[in-house]
């Protein structure tokens, strides 16, 4: 039986394994053994496989709620506990792209940038990601298809660069034992992840030919631009050559590409730029699904969760937002997630911002698409909790760019573009210019990226401006933290500051040791292989 990951079918469905909470690294978790011994179990290998899938959309067996994946003692609220919604608290909590109003435990430290390593979040994320390695592991010591086998490793080694961007540390595993897990430093962690990326490659399917969801050599490509990237982070190293090497791999590719075409919704008449068409309920078929190299499938009817482009619908709409700017659903959360001022200036330096509910108005005045704000009623910059304060973000909708309606208003189908070939063109033109300085490959390639976005284009570029097009270009998708981290905005300097920074109302500076999280007391306690970073 081949597995089909498809929006009708993919579910947590696993029903032949038992999984047991992850309280220690990686010992003998899914090694369950039957109560009756008349019963033998058989591990149904397409159904674990299509579980590590679903690890990217769903938190448990039930819905958003029930037989939670991450035992409660650990996090004791289901929905917050999905591997999207727990990475990008941590990526833009702690940067000065996103806002938070609800005083959720954990949430007020991120924002703060004063997170110890028993941080709600960051706690409950460690775990997150080593339940999907088990999973892996799992998987990789029963299957035999080589193919699959090497959708697995990518898996694996994609939530190990999770383990190594956040922690810089912890224990590797990669098969089920009873043994205490050995402890990786960062460079070891950036070599497994190298070495792992490279030898999947062969047996993944060709770029296009797998079905849609499921990953193929281009997942791989732009995972290996992402680690060179922050090579020189992780291991004291720059890979700038190697950064451009896969990244123009991507590039290059003859079935992905950027989406460069937009429309018009015959129902409403609303205009949807390209860059819109990336986030709407109908991205898997409106021509975005050849940017999207990794897509989590989301479906407003089977894949059920407050996770991924759920909760990023849901706690960026308000009732306000949803009368001028409709989300598609039913189920706001009342505006929580709230844009940072310092994210506005990207669009409007001089301060010039609108206050309109108008989305054409705000483009228009930004001269830039991927300005996606609703500013009515809203002042730009955060200084209390009130939620009057921070602009409001329209980017991700349940609404489907041909008129239809999605399947359901509670839950969204609109998925998830975990990796997107954009990033390809972002990575070369800052690799190439750290190592060449300005150069007309890197300007030709922002400049493509500009014109997706009718945002002007220049003749060079420098880093400052490559640094400002990440924010622009993929604002709010859960990866400013990284790369405030690679061009020394984030812990350790005070020369770039957003508001609260530090719990300072204009923002303060903080140590360098809060570049990487915690790892959990728990672990500790029960591996003793294992050491914490410093400063925790």
């Amino acid at each position: 039986m081949n597995i089909n990951i498809k929006k009708t079918i993919l579910s947590a469905t696993i029903a032949t394994m038992a999984v047991g909470g992850l309280t220690t690294s990686c010992v003998k978790d899914l090694d369950v053994t039957p109560i009756n011994p008349q019963q033998t179990l058989i591990l149904n290998q397409d159904a674990l496989l299509n579980k590590i899938y679903a690890s990217f959309a769903l938190t448990g067996q039930n819905g958003g709620a029930g037989s939670g994946d991450i035992p409660k003692e650990i996090f004791d609220n289901e929905g917050m506990s999905g591997f999207y919604r727990m990475s990008w608290s941590l990526n833009e909590f702690t940067s000065d792209e996103a806002g938070w109003v609800w005083s959720d435990a954990g949430v007020p430290e991120l924002l703060h940038n004063a997170f110890a390593a028993s941080n709600t979040f960051s706690f409950a994320m460690y775990y997150r990601l080593y339940f999907t390695i088990t999973l892996c592991n799992s998987y990789l010591d029963q299957a035999s298809d080589p193919q699959k086998c090497a959708e697995a490793r990518l898996i694996r080694a994609l939530n190990y660069m999770y383990v190594t961007d956040l922690f810089g540390a912890g224990p590797m595993s990669t098969s089920i034992s009873s043994e205490l897990a050995p402890y990786y430093d960062r460079k070891q962690l950036f070599a497994f992840c190298e070495s792992e990326l490279k030898a999947c490659v062969e047996d993944l399917a060709d770029e296009g030919t797998n079905t849609y969801g499921r990953l193929d050599k281009a997942a791989a490509y732009i995972l290996l631009s992402r680690l060179y990237l922050n090579a020189e982070v992780y291991t004291g190293e720059a890979r700038w050559d190697d950064a451009m090497k896969y990244a123009e791999m991507v590039i290059n590719s003859k079935y992905y590409h950027l989406l460069e075409t937009g429309k018009t919704n015959p129902v409403t008449n609303e205009v949807y730029s390209p860059y819109q068409m990336l986030f709407l309920a109908d991205n898997n078929e409106n021509g975005a699904q050849y940017e999207a190299i990794f897509p989590v499938i989301l479906d407003g009817i089977r894949t059920q969760s407050y996770d991924a482009t759920n909760f990023l619908v849901f706690s960026t709409y308000g009732s306000k937002e949803s009368d001028a700017i409709p989300s598609g659903t039913n189920n706001s959360w009342g505006k929580c997630a709230r844009v940072k001022g310092k994210l506005v200036e990207k669009f409007f330096p001089n301060g010039d911002a609108p206050e309109t509910d108008n989305l054409a108005e705000m483009i228009s005045k930004a001269k830039d698409d991927r300005a996606l704000f609703f500013s009515k009623g809203y002042s730009q910059y955060v200084e209390t909790e009130d939620a009057s304060e921070g602009f409001s973000c329209v980017k991700f909708r349940n609404v489907r760019s041909d008129g239809k309606k999605a399947q359901a208003e509670n839950f969204v189908d609109t998925d998830l573009p975990l990796l997107r070939v954009a990033e390809a063109y972002l990575t070369y033109a800052e690799a190439s210019i750290r190592k060449n300085g300005q150069n007309p490959t890197a300007n030709k390639y922002i400049n493509k990226i500009r014109a997706r976005a009718n945002a002007e284009q220049k003749g060079s570029y420098d880093l400052e401006d490559v640094f400002d097009e990440w924010a622009r270009e993929f604002w709010f998708e859960g990866r400013r933290r990284t790369d405030l981290v690679r061009f020394n905005r984030f812990g350790g300097q005070s020369e770039y500051r957003w508001e609260f920074m530090s719990n300072q109302p204009n923002g303060g500076s903080f140590s360098s040791n809060f570049n990487v999280f915690g790892l959990p007391s728990t672990d500790l306690d029960t591996n003793t292989n294992l050491k914490q970073n410093e400063g925790y």
